[in-house]
């Protein structure tokens, strides 16, 4: 990872943005331009490309292989003096801050500090630079998909559904089998929805046992070195009801109209549009009340935002999910999602996964 290229890219844009620096609070952004994977740092950038680190003693170590490339600050007192005073080492005198991650309180410190600095705040600088993935940060999103790949086809595929299961304890397999599969982690909290239960999009897991014939709705995914996967697969557990058949080969052809109209220069509105008139010409618009999907990166949901409204273009080098889905109250629920990467001449599925409707059945276990 090149963060000092990063880091110029940003300083570029602040010379457009008439600021002399850029006090970075986010720890997604940190972590983006300086390679610090800690719980605890902030890092001021100057439009010459300059910049200073700070983090507490816990850090001291760590940051110094971590990030060798900058000089370091060790704070051992509140945050808002050391940012200041990183600005005056840096000569500057009018500096942008993260409104998004500033507090209101914090804010007030911070600007009772800074009688001689002008503090200006700004929006998603940093996050609109991280929506267009280089090559190693697809490569780390493809690693920590391929884990989820390991996972679904050892538990889900390999008689993981079974009579009697969780919807808790199956979620907790397919995480446990995507760490021993090489992630570090699970990339959010996996949902796990069971025959009606999945018509809640973001179903919490319960304690509800699986019964032949449910549907059952999985979204998980893991991390490979601070980089999410995402993914969403819909299975029967012995033959569904007709009716969720149907919203299944819905759901399916909408996806697929999504992921096709995925290229460079397309709005994200557009790519929506394709996929949700699916679901709508079928009588079906008001049963998918969410966007279509979002970008994947060092956060689970990040830029660009693939909805009806607030469009923007797609460029090479994003990775987006296509993920539509209908739900139906009292009945059951139906998602499909891939993450996409936007190549120069169309589009790119990341997972291997089949996406087709598995039927599958276990007996449970005898004793």
């Amino acid at each position: 990872m090149d963060h000092g290229l990063r880091r110029g890219r940003l300083a570029e844009r602040l010379v457009e943005l008439e600021l002399e620096a850029l006090i970075v609070t986010r720890l997604p952004n940190v972590r983006y331009l300086t390679g610090f994977t800690g719980s605890n740092a902030q890092v001021v950038i100057a439009g010459d490309g300059s910049a200073v680190f700070l983090t507490d003693g816990r850090y001291g170590a760590q940051s110094a292989h971590e990030v060798p490339d900058l000089p370091r600050t060790v704070v051992r007192e509140g945050y808002p003096r050391p940012l200041v005073e990183a600005c005056r080492t840096l000569g500057v005198a009018r500096a942008g801050f993260e409104r998004r991650a500033l507090t209101y309180e914090g804010w007030e410190q911070l600007t009772e500090l800074a009688a001689d600095l002008e503090l200006v705040p700004i929006g998603p600088e940093v996050e609109r630079l991280r929506r267009t993935k280089d090559p190693d940060e697809v490569a780390l999103i493809e690693r920590a998909q391929g884990f989820a790949d390991l996972a679904f086809e050892t538990v889900v595929l390999n008689g993981g559904l079974r009579e009697g299961v969780t919807e808790r304890h199956l979620a907790l397999e397919l995480e446990n089998a995507m760490v021993e599969a090489g992630a570090e982690d699970r990339a959010f909290d996996s949902i796990v929805a069971f025959a009606d239960h999945a018509a809640e999009p973001h179903h919490h897991l319960t304690d509800r046992e699986l019964a032949r014939g449910d549907m059952v709705k999985l979204d998980f995914g893991a991390r490979s070195d601070g980089y999410h996967s995402d993914i969403t697969r819909t299975v029967a557990f012995g033959e569904p009801d007709p009716r969720m058949r149907e919203i299944r080969d819905l759901v399916a052809a909408a996806q697929r109209a999504g992921i096709d109209a995925v290229r460079p220069g397309v709005s994200t509105v557009e790519v929506d549009a394709a996929a949700r008139s699916v679901i709508a010409e079928a009588g079906h618009g008001d049963a998918f009340p969410h966007g279509l999907g979002h970008g994947v990166g060092l956060e689970i949901h990040e830029a660009p935002f693939l909805r009806w409204d607030g469009g923007e273009d797609l460029v090479e080098g994003m990775v987006v999910t296509i993920e539509p889905g209908v739900y139906i109250p009292g009945l059951g629920g139906v998602r499909i999602e891939d993450m996409v990467e936007v190549t120069a001449d169309g589009r790119r599925e990341i997972p291997r996964s089949t996406k087709e409707l598995m039927v599958l059945w276990a007996s449970p276990p005898t004793t």
